[in-house]
């Protein structure tokens, strides 16, 4: 679940796939494949999206394993955060804002 983890840090700080891959040095196809699940993060990369948001690698991590973790309560609250920032992102998208904020 880091992919979804990435491609929702993204949407709630309103980058669009073509500026995060720039920000990443990446084309925005592969940034797709990441976001989708299709191919893995590599260290450098997520090293990269830490940079592009100045937050600690380790923040992505930690998301991920709660998300996938052994622990039902923190799995269950991990995707309940999921599902805010992606209903954030979504009602965000309706309002007419363009742009990327900054974190």
């Amino acid at each position: 679940m880091l992919n979804s983890a990435l491609r929702t840090i993204r949407e709630v700080h309103r980058f669009p796939q073509a500026e995060m891959a720039a920000k990443l040095q990446i084309s925005r196809s592969h940034l797709s494949e990441i976001e989708s699940g299709k191919k893995a993060v590599s260290v450098e990369l997520l090293n990269r999206y830490a940079d592009a948001f100045d937050v600690p690698p380790s923040t992505f991590l930690s998301f991920a394993e709660a998300l996938e973790g052994t622990s039902p309560r923190r799995r269950e609250n991990a995707k309940r955060l999921l599902s805010v920032l992606d209903w954030v992102t979504e009602k965000g998208s309706g309002s007419g804002e363009t742009g990327a904020s900054t974190p």
